[in-house]
């Protein structure tokens, strides 16, 4: 077997290429570009901001017009291969007019650089935020985060970060987080299909996987995962929030019943859904 009980490459695809059961998703993704474009448009925004030397570690912010807004920062998936923050500035409306400042973060994708390198941007991002945000008119000393699919990674990576020793930062940098259709075991993915790109080695995998890296104290989790994702991303995340609670760590679950990997990020734009309802939940509390 290469991984758990999955003998080839296929069936290991089968679980972890999500375009292969949500059949929709071209039209999801299109959906995002537009409705996108249209919040940037409409949105008091400070676009592009750099946080780092290369020109794709960039921040978009979102101020709400409510003074002292908390700062929520989102960040994408995209199996760390694809996209960019621009498809998606949807996050942000329905949440700024619920009166929270949005932050989304772009980062350089794989080939050119390794997943490592985006977990650092990712460190990185968060910590500019901290340092800067209240130049752009949010306020980030209470930020929050919350992350998809790769992203759910990136934040799983970001919160167990010795903050202290990296930054000079106090440990409570984030104040509440919430990962989304997560990936938080990296192991089968040199099986996979996404292996050419992302160029995993098993030393990687080791110090890539949040799993293996559950950090001893941390703000409170929310572990997301929608009912129509395969068997493998939800007994991911349901491993990974069993991980959490084993170190005392506070953790809840949210099953999104009729969700699928894709239009999960549906409830961003929709105020009265249970993840949106979350997200807010989450970043004023």
């Amino acid at each position: 077997m290469l991984y758990r009980n999955f003998a080839d490459q296929d069936s290991i695809d089968a679980q972890y290429n999500p375009l292969l059961t949500a059949t929709d998703a071209a039209d999801i993704i299109k959906r995002w570009e537009q409705n996108s474009a249209h919040a940037r448009t409409r949105l008091t925004s400070h676009l592009g901001l750099r946080f780092g030397p290369t020109v794709d570690e960039y921040l978009d912010i979102f101020p709400s017009k409510e003074p002292d807004a908390s700062l929520h920062l989102f960040i994408h998936g995209g199996y760390w291969r694809r996209f960019t923050a621009r498809e998606f500035s949807f996050v942000a409306p329905a949440l700024v007019e619920a009166g929270v400042s949005v932050a989304v973060m772009n980062y350089t994708l794989c080939p050119e650089v390794t997943v490592g390198e985006i977990v650092r941007q990712t460190r990185s991002a968060i910590f500019w935020l901290k340092e800067n945000g209240s130049n752009y008119g949010v306020d980030a000393t209470h930020l929050t985060v919350s992350g998809h699919s790769a992203g759910g990674h990136l934040l799983a990576m970001a919160l167990s970060t010795d903050w202290q020793k990296a930054y000079g930062l106090n440990r409570d940098v984030i104040a509440g987080a919430c990962t989304i259709s997560g990936i938080y075991d990296l192991s089968p993915l040199p099986y996979s299909y996404l292996q050419p790109k992302i160029q995993l080695s098993w030393a990687d995998v080791e110090h890539l996987s949040p799993i293996r890296h559950i950090p001893d104290k941390a703000p409170a989790l929310t572990v997301v995962v929608g009912g129509e994702e395969t068997a493998e991303f939800i007994r991911q995340s349901r491993d990974f929030l069993s991980a959490w609670q084993d170190k005392g760590l506070r953790g809840k679950w949210l099953n999104l019943s009729d969700a699928h990997h894709f239009n999960i990020l549906d409830g961003f734009e929709d105020s009265g859904s249970a993840l949106f309802k979350t997200i807010v939940d989450i970043a004023t509390h």
